[in-house]
């Protein structure tokens, strides 16, 4: 008994379907976990560099903590908009 050649096209064109599928499965996973670094970098730069000025401004005004403290949040917000903007412009693409 033999596989009709019809049948054996439509295997052909099924099978590589699948092995495309589970390709493009893999770059969006890569391309996932690039965004969600990307994130988490933009949110700690912004925090870090706040923190950073706000200590050196306290070292220079001498009035510790309170420009750290305020730098610090003021980093976070950045930081929070900064990952909004960018979330957002993924979105779009």
């Amino acid at each position: 008994m033999t596989i009709p050649d019809d049948f054996k096209t439509r295997l052909k064109i099924a099978k590589s379907k699948i092995k495309k599928d589970i390709d493009s499965d893999k770059e969006k996973r890569g391309s996932f976990m690039g965004n969600a670094f990307k994130l988490g970098t933009e949110l700690v730069a912004a925090v870090a560099v706040g923190t950073i000025i706000g200590f050196i401004l306290d070292n220079w005004f001498g009035t510790k903590p309170w420009l750290i403290i305020i730098f610090f949040f003021l980093g976070a917000a950045a930081g929070m908009l900064n990952v909004i903007r960018a979330a957002n412009k993924m979105q779009k693409d």
